[in-house]
């Protein structure tokens, strides 16, 4: 008997819906006419919904202790281990990656899952402060979660940095809404599956898959998103997304360098707050 064409479908609020418009298409094996799965495509009523899960739960999540979050992430690595002959089937039968470039990017995904389970207890200490002020104060610099992330994946696909800039800002106690790019997008399967088993809330990652032309007015401009994850390197769509997000002032993080395991990175989905407190008598 011959193997049935998989339904790769949505993952929003810890489930896996189907897109509520009934759209699909195909991913076909390297280089050939032969269907490797239908992928559904997401409509922007799926988008909305996902933000909604995504603005539910992020309070929640934010107050979890980092230490706990550290947990989940770490667990998030175990898993993504644990499925590493599907993760590498997917790279090498829908993007022609060889054995041993597979064997890497699944490396370097489980690397950024540890990499920022590490510093979900120790970004306070490193990028926070106790400044020197002239009076009776103590002067706090701190830091909070920005809120909801949206995401929209680079175009040319990088499974390191796809699981870096999804672990980067949850790790800090926000949430996401991630558009997975068209090159790539089968990897949804078993990368929902490693946050939907890994004591991760439902809703603080949301998985879509889709056209970009589609979903990136409706992402950009929406009220409750608080940030825009933009790691795409195509000029007119950060250029779009910059016009778009100016309409509640919500922040821009353009893409990131090739080293995706940075500070740098992690300050980027962070605000930073000054606090005073006066010093009794």
């Amino acid at each position: 008997m011959s193997k049935i064409n998989k339904t790769i479908k949505l993952f929003i609020a810890g489930e896996f819906p189907r897109t509520e418009s009934g759209r699909s298409w195909p991913v076909y094996f390297y280089k050939t006419n032969k269907i490797f799965a239908q992928l559904c495509k997401a409509s922007r009523k799926d988008l909305r919904n996902s933000v909604t899960a995504a603005q539910g739960v992020q309070a929640t999540w934010a107050a979890r202790s980092a230490y706990n979050r550290s947990q989940i992430l770490y667990r998030m690595a175990e898993m993504t281990e644990g499925k590493r002959e599907e993760f590498k089937q997917i790279l090498e039968k829908t993007i022609g990656m060889t054995k041993v470039a597979s064997e890497k990017a699944v490396d370097e995904a489980i690397q950024a899952f540890i990499y920022y389970a590490g510093f979900a207890d120790k970004y306070q200490q490193i990028l926070g402060a106790v400044n020197p002020v002239n009076g009776p104060h103590h002067n706090f610099t701190t830091l909070e979660p920005i809120g909801v992330i949206g995401l929209f994946c680079n175009t040319k696909f990088n499974l390191g940095k796809l699981v870096a800039h999804i672990a980067a800002p949850i790790s800090i106690g926000n949430s996401v809404v991630a558009v997975l790019a068209q090159e790539g997008a089968a990897i949804l399967a078993p990368l929902a599956e490693v946050f939907a088993t890994s004591d991760l809330p439902k809703g603080v990652v949301n998985l879509l898959t889709g056209e970009l032309d589609e979903l990136l007015k409706p992402m950009a401009s929406h009220m409750e998103v608080q940030a825009i994850s933009c790691q795409t390197h195509e000029v007119h769509i950060l250029g779009e997304v910059r016009t778009l997000a100016a309409g509640n002032i919500k922040r821009v993080i353009p893409p990131t360098g090739n080293e995706v395991l940075s500070l740098e990175v992690l300050r980027g989905y962070l605000e930073v707050k000054t606090v005073w407190h006066p010093i009794g008598v």
